[in-house]
């Protein structure tokens, strides 16, 4: 069990736990760091530095995840110590969480079409407060057996190639790490191994102000680790990592703390921030 997850999800976007859950589960585990970094919101974060002043051995980092498009695939872009009062920061973030609901409106009646009869009501109930997203659809395809897992929703019908996809608003990764370095974030490339050519990615986002890449991440093998770090020490990059962790009742769900990751990667991470004067949470 790491003392680190630098990659945890919670209602504010398609989680299942409140932050403050989240940090109170993370802190019951015995881990030391962890960064909330829902995707395209920074709602949580306040909730979850409150909640972390009862856990003082605790540091979370406020984060967010910022899914962009290219061709052939998305990436994703982690945002750390950013500034999540930032006006501009909310309001982009605002925009894509709306076109996110669009897009589940679509893939929703993309099922239908299908044979597969979701309730779009359901749908925004397990959403709650939180921005409605891919998981929360298929959890309602599982509460009705049209599925038997979740990852079995992405497999066939909602992943990228699903036959139920929707595309939504674009935003390109090289605009993603410039939404983060206006907000005093430090951005960081997202489970890289979804990326056809990670190391062009690599050049191209370093250029815009990337410093890491995520090389600790839940199914990489060792090998594949061992490529990342590589690829970063090549650039002069930071590794970090985390679990991904959403809490969705899916017994393959990788838990907080269960990625191997080291403590050098919080320590490089907060150095990296603190000369910068950024707010860091629970000094």
């Amino acid at each position: 069990m790491s003392q680190v997850d630098l990659h945890i999800h919670s209602t504010a976007s398609d989680g299942k736990f409140s932050p403050a859950a989240i940090v109170s589960k993370t802190a019951a585990l015995g881990l030391t760091v962890i960064a909330l970094a829902d995707h395209d919101s920074v709602d949580g974060i306040a909730p979850a530095l409150e909640a972390a002043k009862a856990f003082p051995q605790l540091r979370v980092i406020p984060a967010v995840e910022i899914s962009t498009d290219m061709p052939g695939g998305e990436v994703h872009v982690l945002g750390y110590f950013i500034d999540y009062t930032s006006d501009g920061l909310k309001s982009a973030l605002e925009r894509f969480r709306h076109s996110r609901e669009r897009r589940a409106h679509g893939m929703v009646a993309k099922l239908s079409e299908l044979g597969i009869h979701v309730d779009w009501q359901r749908v925004q109930e397990i959403a709650g407060d939180g921005a409605i997203g891919r998981p929360h659809i298929a959890q309602a395809m599982m509460e009705k057996s049209y599925i038997t897992s979740l990852k079995d929703a992405f497999d066939k019908y909602i992943g990228r190639d699903g036959p139920a996809y929707v595309e939504r608003e674009k935003m390109t990764p090289t605009e993603a790490v410039a939404l983060i370095v206006r907000a005093n974030g430090l951005p960081v490339l997202a489970h890289p191994f979804t990326i056809d050519d990670p190391e062009a990615m690599v050049i191209e986002l370093k250029a815009a102000g990337l410093v890491g890449i995520e090389a600790y991440y839940n199914d990489y093998a060792a090998d594949e680790i061992k490529s990342l770090v590589s690829l970063a020490e090549k650039h002069g990059l930071i590794t970090t990592g985390g679990s991904d962790y959403h809490g969705l009742d899916d017994s393959s769900e990788t838990m907080p703390g269960g990625v191997d990751v080291p403590m050098a990667s919080a320590e490089q991470l907060i150095a990296l921030a603190e000369p910068r004067a950024l707010k860091l949470a629970n000094l």
